[in-house]
């Protein structure tokens, strides 16, 4: 998931990680404007096991927008691989392994954020042909009586419990390492067989493995809640809090790229919605 949005430390989209506040001094910007620390290759930090944003193949959508990032600068991507948990950024990026991390969540003082490529939100994932037809919000009252899927701790979770609606509740853990874990996919395993009714997931993700499924399945972005957290968030590329000029090259990129950026992150399954929530179909 991208980086600041589910952790107290790293970047998984949610409160907790959300509140990582490391600021950079602000005596020490003029001094550190260097555009790449190395300018001889694109240095990405990445999570080797974290489809659909990335793996050591190389085959998930950040990976894909990094591609054509070191297409445009005309340099080598390279990777620094390492797991998306506590010790994440200060181990990759503030360590200068490498300069860039392809999804972070925007407002977190840990990087600089870049201006954002992409906003979306936290999916309710159903079965197409279910008696949840309509379902768009969990003020629905079919919830009352349905097993819910969600990621313990996240955004929704809270929503959920302000509704009453924890007793449906089957929880899947959070903070865990993709490379021997996997709770999305086994959340959409269990909704294919019947084990629970409804998912609740990131959109990114719920989108991709809705799509990579045999089941058909339908995908709603979460709307604005009444209370409680936000459901939507804008996600930016995260460079070291002093690097200015880098940050305003990737802005560059971003403006005169986003069609094709886009088209990536569609083809992925991702739900892209604008500021009112409406989808971006390309």
């Amino acid at each position: 998931m991208p980086a600041a949005m589910f952790d107290a430390d790293w970047r998984r989209l949610l409160p907790a990680a959300i509140a990582i506040l490391i600021g950079a001094g602000a005596s020490d910007a003029p001094a550190q404007t260097s555009t790449v620390v190395d300018r001889s290759a694109l240095r990405v930090c990445a999570d080797p096991a974290n489809m659909p944003f990335s793996n050591e193949r190389r085959q998930g959508f950040e990976n894909k927008i990094a591609a054509l990032l070191g297409k445009k600068l005309d340099l080598p991507v390279v990777y620094t691989w390492f797991p998306q948990a506590t010790g994440f950024v200060r181990r990759t990026l503030r360590a200068k392994k490498c300069d860039v991390i392809m999804g972070y969540a925007q407002g977190h003082e840990l990087v600089l954020n870049t201006n954002h490529y992409y906003r979306s939100a936290y999916v309710l994932v159903y079965k197409a042909d279910s008696d949840l037809e309509g379902l768009k919000d969990l003020d629905d009252p079919r919830l009352k009586s349905k097993k819910i899927g969600i990621v313990a701790g996240t955004p929704p979770a809270t929503i959920l419990a302000y509704k009453g609606l924890l007793t449906n509740v089957v929880p899947f853990n959070l903070m865990v390492d993709r490379r021997h874990e996997a709770p999305a996919e086994s959340m959409i395993k269990q909704l294919e067989d019947g084990s629970i009714d409804i998912a609740i997931l990131w959109g990114p993700i719920g989108g991709y493995y809705a799509k990579q499924s045999p089941t058909d399945f339908k995908v709603v972005p979460l709307g604005k809640p009444d209370k409680g957290p936000r459901m939507a968030f804008r996600i930016t590329f995260g460079v070291r809090p002093t690097e200015i000029e880098w940050k305003r090259q990737l802005n560059d990129f971003i403006k005169e790229n986003q069609s094709e950026i886009n088209e990536i992150l569609i083809e992925f399954g991702v739900p892209v919605i604008d500021e009112n929530y409406d989808s971006i179909k390309g």
